[in-house]
This record gives C-alpha cells, structure tokens and sequence, in this order.
C-alpha cells in the first residue's frame, strides 16, 4: 500500500513556516529572496507571503528593489507579534525578561528578596517586574518561569519541602502571571532548566542520558533520559537534599546534613555559605584536605544512588562550588573509585544557565503560538 501523501493543509503550513522562519533570520525580504533561501517555488511562496499578511503576521514595508528587472516588494514581519515573558525565582533576586520572536531582549528587571523568602513577598516582587518588563509591550503572549525550588508538575505551583533552602511556604507563579498574559505558563525548577541548556550547548556529543549535578546554595540534580528532563509523577524528580550518603566521620546521613556536620552553611538557614566553602577549600594544610575528602565522599554517594537507579553516560557538575577545579579534582577522583565508575565533567553554560535554558524554552513556544496563529480565521 503507498504511503499517504500529505494533505494540502499540512504542505501550507510547512511552507508558512519556513517563510516565517526565512523572515525571522532577516529584517526583510523580497518574496524572490525567500524563495531563494527556501528552495521553495517562488509562486508557492508567493500564496503563503499572501496568506501571511492577511493573517497579520507579515507587512509590506513600502519598500520596492531598484535596478533592472521586475520591481520587487519587501517584506517583514508584522510589528505586533507580541513578546514571551521570561522569569527567574532565585535566592539572587527575581528578575523578568521580555523577548521577542527573533530572540532579542526587549526590556529586562530584576528586584531583590529577602533569604529565606516568604511566599507573599517573592509574588508582590514577582508581580512588580512583570509589570515593569510589560509596561511598553502589552500584554505577554506566554511566560516560562524557572524556579529555586521544588515544582509541582500538574499546577506548576511551587511546593515546600522540608529544609528547602530558599522559599518558606508555597507560592504559584500561574496565578500571579495570570492577568498579564495572553497565554499559558509554564514552570519548572532551575536545574532542570540548566539541563536543558546544557545538551543544548552539547553539540555534536549528543547528551541524551545524563544527569546534571547542581552544588550551590542549594542542592538539586536533573535526570536526563532519552533526551527528557524526567520530573516524576509530582515533578519532585532530583531533589537530593534528603539522599544518604557518608557524612564527617563515616555515619551516614542525609546530604544536606553533612554542611551542617562541616559548619558551612548560612546563619539560620539550611542554604549552604558557598563563600565560606570556597575559603575552606582555598586555603593550604590538613583543614583543606579534609574538608575537600568530606565533601568528594558525600558528592560521590549521591552519585553512586544516581547511577545505580539513572544509569547515565556522564555526569555533569554544576554550581558555584561543584564547579570548583579543588572540588571538582576531588569528586572526580573519589568517583574513579566507584563500584560503577561514570565520567564527570563541569557544566559549560556557568552564566546564567537555568534562564537560558528556560530563554530557549520561551523563544521556541513563541513562534510556535505565532505559527498557531496563522491558522486561526481572519
């Protein structure tokens, strides 16, 4: 039996894309020009630069080619496509980005929180640089939040967990965003924002089974397999905080405990002080060497239950002091000696990685709701 030719709709909409697509490359085109770049006939492109532009998406600049041969009209894109909003819940601060459908910042904000923060005044600040972020665009088409902090998978609120080290309570970004977008919200914890940054920086390595380590302030892991970021049935997936591992001394205990048994974490918090950390291990004589051994033998039980139960191709150590060439020299050489040895690498995206990741997110569900629209009646 042959296979099923596609339909005529399905054509349209393939080469509407890739005119849009041509246009969002470039300020402006002439519908040769994007036939060129296609390799789509310039009649097919001709229809769909026409269906476009009836559908709001694509305008006439008024602009026509000079010189010989038949005059050519200039096109681009419709100035009014909307922006996505882009947002970061951190112990830094919470800041917001708008960007538009090429990827270009178009206003950004940040606004301090207090640490540990209270859920009333991470959403009053939450709420505030929206507002700002939005004051000159309108209302955003779609939000992608990343989040410090456990995510519930169904209601995208952020749920407390005991000695979380960050928000106090439990906030929901969707209804604070609600009345400001057009569109959905979609939220997610900050490592496994990280992670998809990650494989996407990978390149040619191809990272489809892996699970990225985040040592900071905070403790959190991203189980990647298959190419997903595999959140679990409630999205609680690669929180580690509780894993056991072998603290000071050889008991065991939970990872987060072995910074209180080493005294680096902050005043009244269950946050680790990463600068107190990073001292600890800079400095010369035995105090170094046995505070870098204590915290390569706890990094490594919690990846030693990470790649029994994940079965990863690598290991990738993020965050302030995972990243650390002591710590990490430290790690790497403890998990050489693991009954299941797996490579471990530093994470490449250090700037900013789990708004880049949530960036890249907020960037491709754009044009998809610019493509959506295409489609909807005129």
């Amino acid at each position: 039996m042959p296979p099923a030719k596609p339909s005529l709709e399905l054509l349209r909409s393939l080469t509407d894309e890739h005119v849009l697509q041509a246009l969002i490359c470039e300020q402006r085109l002439t519908r040769a020009e994007i036939a060129a770049r296609t390799g789509i006939s310039k009649p097919t492109v001709g229809e769909s630069v026409r269906r476009l532009t009836e559908a709001g998406l694509l305008r006439d600049t008024g602009e026509r080619t000079t010189g010989r041969g038949r005059i050519g009209s200039y096109y681009a894109l419709a100035p009014d496509l909307g922006v996505a909003l882009v947002v970061g819940i951190a112990p830094e601060g919470v800041v917001a980005e708008a960007m538009d459908v090429r990827g270009q910042l178009v206003a950004r904000e940040h606004e301090e929180v207090g640490r540990p923060a209270r859920p009333e005044q991470v959403a009053q600040a939450l709420r505030a640089v929206a507002e700002r972020v939005l004051a000159d665009t309108g209302r955003a088409r779609l939000a992608v939040v990343s989040a410090a902090d456990p995510v519930d998978r169904a209601s995208g609120r952020l749920v407390h967990l005991p000695d979380a080290p960050f928000l106090v309570g439990e906030l929901s970004p969707v209804e604070v965003l609600a009345s400001l977008l057009a569109g959905p919200v979609t939220v997610d914890n900050d490592v496994n924002w990280a992670a998809r940054a990650e494989r996407a920086a990978s390149g040619p390595e191809s990272l489809d089974d892996f699970v990225y380590l985040y040592l900071g302030e905070g403790l959190g892991c991203a189980v990647v397999a298959d190419g997903e970021v595999r959140r679990g049935s409630g999205g609680l997936a690669g929180e580690i905080a509780h894993v056991l591992t072998r603290g000071p001394g050889g008991h065991a205990v939970a990872f987060t405990d072995v910074f209180a048994d080493l005294r680096l974490r902050q005043h009244h918090s269950t946050a680790l002080d990463v600068d107190r950390l990073l001292s600890a291990v800079d400095t010369d004589g035995d105090r170094a060497d046995e505070t870098l051994a204590a915290l390569a033998e706890a990094v490594c039980g919690v990846i030693s239950a990470l790649v029994a139960v994940t079965d990863p191709q690598l290991v990738v150590v993020g965050g302030a002091w995972g990243t650390h060439p002591a710590v990490l020299q430290a790690v790497s050489d403890r998990a050489a000696e693991l009954p299941r040895s797996v490579p471990l690498r530093p994470a490449q995206i250090t700037t900013q990685p789990a708004l880049s990741g949530a960036r890249a997110e907020a960037l491709r569900d754009l044009r998809a709701a610019i493509s959506t629209r295409r489609q909807q009646p005129t």
